[in-house]
């Protein structure tokens, strides 16, 4: 019943605000934790996407489905089909890129211009010659601690568990979701759930960019 309600409640009107200027959150994975900084000047229209997506849980218990070392991870196709099929559709605009798709950058994927939507990756290395051509692939923020999490993502099956979002390839996990990823691709890495930090919790001295964490 519980689960019944909080699918109904997805559908309902969500009231849409504004992302802070900046703010953070924390991904518990099968590989540990990470923690991602946002900055909305940076792209304001996928911070507040991404800020829309974490506070209604839409990435909790997904899957971290196309992992290629050197490259890049990504994730946020919704491991029940449903709510995945209904938020596929919701896009928005390009942002103007102001920072550059360098390790531990964080920005969502497309098909084209404006159509961002719910899918992010984290670059593993160096796509700014790939990447920095289009405005859809606007970084919007950084791994600011637990990298070492992130580079460890099981990574053997590359772009044969998720790839090919340009070319119609993912179909099968948007109309199976976990229980397919999970029976074609079992060693695939879990993302168990996103939390946005309280501001009070975001209080702590300056960061240093890409630190490392405790991990298993």
């Amino acid at each position: 019943m519980a689960r019944l309600l909080y699918v109904l409640l997805l559908f309902l009107p969500f009231t849409h605000h504004n992302a802070p200027q900046l703010f953070r959150v924390k991904f518990e994975t099968t590989a540990g934790s990470f923690l991602v900084e946002v900055h909305r000047d940076w792209s304001p229209h996928g911070a507040d996407r991404f800020y829309h997506l974490v506070r209604m849980k839409y990435y909790d218990d997904s899957r971290f489905f196309r992992v290629v070392p050197g490259r890049w991870v990504q994730f946020g196709i919704s491991g029940n089909p449903t709510i995945a099929q209904q938020q596929r559709r919701i896009t928005i605009p390009d942002d103007p890129l102001k920072q550059h798709n360098t390790r531990g950058y964080v920005a969502f994927s497309n098909t084209g211009p404006n159509t961002r939507s719910t899918q992010v990756f984290i670059n593993l290395g160096d796509n700014t010659a790939r990447n920095d051509i289009e405005a859809g692939f606007a970084p919007f923020g950084q791994v600011i601690e637990g990298m070492d999490v992130v580079e460890k993502l099981y990574g053997g099956y590359g772009e044969h568990s998720g790839g090919g979002m340009r070319a119609g390839h993912q179909d099968q996990i948007f109309q199976g979701g976990n229980a397919w990823l999970d029976h074609e691709y079992p060693k695939l890495d879990k993302l168990i759930r996103a939390t946005i930090i309280k501001s009070n919790e975001s209080a702590k001295p300056p960061r240093e960019s890409l630190l490392t964490s405790n991990s298993r």
